[in-house]
């Protein structure tokens, strides 16, 4: 019964497999197999619950099943042609080669998917470890869609997080994130296709993971942290770029000791809600804070009715209401140029190079690459026509301000993607953009009026010094 068995199934395969025996069926059995083999050299990492990567998932779950089924569909069209072929020649055989090793026909196709499973394993077990760290790094965030992402990637690379990899703050861990970086990425990557993406690619992104999800992983906010001294060099627009340094204590506080800016944003038992009127989150009407015996709804009071009635988006503040650009920080250029003259990058001793820097900057430039060459020959032209001996003395240095100035641009301004100086607003601090003031206006007050968001300098730091020449707290400091 059991021989019987065996030949019944012989003489079922038989004439499958010598129909299957033509290229486009073993191209098929090529796809059938190699899918499969990468499939289970990635299934192990895809499936480990700590591996961040959010591209894992489209070979996994895309790429590697499209080739597999694509396989399946050519193993059984192959053999349709095949057996067209043969009845058309009339060359169709009247009985089926045997399957055992001795038929050549079946000899050949059993090498072959031996041979091709062992190349594919070879080749599997090298490619799958290469294209998941790729996938990881942040060359392949950065540059795949290089266009798209070439302004985020240049300020991530001149960021406080320039080693973090973007999957450690965008995606963090867990298969709940992970799915819905599938669904969010599958309809940007068709933007991409179709070139209908935004320009410039507008912000907060949507849907972005919590910040207690990711950059609490690393920032322990129940630390306390001591008030920290903060000089900001500023450099004026006369002819020899005079320097003045403005200083402040920033009270971080926080922790179980609450005060300062963390203590009473995001202390042990505060929650502050609010709703924004606009996508941006720059336009806030409503503020609700809770704290310890405390509760308070602060509205604009300048805010019509129906604006406040038709708010619909509700958050919950967290790290990213106020640190909104922690790694992709766009300057604006006095500021730009007050960093590359305090660092040496710029030498100060360039007369009206503040003055000259800001202007050229702030001219419009085709493309970056147009930026690169006409930056550097503007400097230097100035200084030919307006300071003849300078330009023959400090060539060099000329030379290096037009270079940083050129990076500066190159840096914060993107044309093809419409990215230009303030394109993105900093929320930390109140100096370039709202931020602060955003709710901290002293125009957010209570129902009947009695409180009031306040706007007091004092809450968040400590004036020590404004715009001062030689800040008499530095030299008592000896940081002069």
């Amino acid at each position: 019964m059991q021989q019987n068995n065996k030949s019944n199934v012989r003489e079922w395969l038989s004439p499958l497999l010598y129909l299957c025996n033509n290229p486009i069926s073993l191209a098929g059995v090529v796809l059938v197999t190699a899918a499969t083999v990468f499939w289970l050299y990635m299934f192990p990492t895809g499936m480990a619950g700590e591996t961040p990567n959010p591209y894992i998932g489209i070979a996994l779950y895309v790429i590697l099943p499209g080739f597999f089924f694509a396989g399946l569909a050519l193993i059984p069209i192959g053999a349709w042609f095949r057996k067209r072929r043969d009845r058309l020649s009339g060359r169709k055989p009247g009985s089926y080669p045997p399957i055992n090793w001795g038929n050549a026909d079946f000899r050949r196709l059993a090498l072959f998917i031996i041979g091709a499973t062992f190349v594919n394993m070879a080749l599997a077990s090298v490619f799958s470890y290469d294209a998941i760290d790729y996938m990881d790094s942040v060359t392949f965030c950065g540059k795949t869609c290089h266009q798209v992402m070439e302004p985020e990637y240049a300020a991530y690379q001149n960021s406080p997080h320039s080693r973090v990899g973007c999957v450690k703050c965008h995606i963090g861990s867990g298969a709940s994130w992970f799915v819905k970086s599938k669904l969010s990425g599958a309809g940007q990557v068709l933007a991409v296709i179709l070139n209908n993406y935004e320009r410039p690619i507008p912000t907060p992104v949507r849907n972005l993971r919590p910040a207690r999800d990711t950059c609490e992983t690393c920032h322990w906010p129940e630390k306390f942290e001591e008030d920290r001294l903060r000089v900001i060099p500023k450099f004026a627009d006369d002819e020899t770029n005079s320097e003045s340094k403005t200083v402040l204590l920033m009270m971080i506080g926080g922790g179980s000791r609450g005060g300062g800016i963390h203590g009473v944003h995001m202390g042990p038992g505060v929650t502050v809600r609010y709703w924004p009127s606009d996508e941006s989150r720059q336009t806030i009407p409503r503020v609700e804070y809770t704290g310890p015996g405390k509760h308070a709804v602060y509205t604009a009071t300048d805010a019509k009715p129906e604006l406040l009635r038709n708010l619909k988006t509700e958050r919950v503040m967290d790290c990213m209401d106020c640190h909104n650009r922690p790694t992709h920080t766009f300057e604006l250029p006095a500021a730009a140029i007050d960093k590359a003259i305090a660092s040496g990058q710029i030498s100060s001793a360039l007369p009206f190079v503040k003055k000259k820097g800001m202007e050229i900057l702030k001219a419009t430039y085709a493309s970056n690459q147009e930026a690169a060459e006409r930056i550097p020959a503007s400097l230097e032209q100035y200084y030919r026509q307006s300071y003849p001996a300078v330009s023959q003395q400090r060539g060099k240095e000329i030379a290096r301000a037009g270079r940083s100035l050129s990076a500066i641009f190159n840096r914060n301004v993107f044309p093809a993607m419409k990215v230009t100086w303030g394109s993105y607003p900093n929320n930390l601090g109140h100096t370039d953009f709202p931020g602060c003031f955003r709710c901290h206006d002293d125009n957010h007050a209570t129902a009947d009026g009695s409180k009031s968001v306040t706007q007091d300098c004092n809450t968040c730091h400590k004036l020590l010094a404004v715009e001062e020449v030689k800040p008499k707290i530095l030299t008592e400091l000896s940081v002069q």
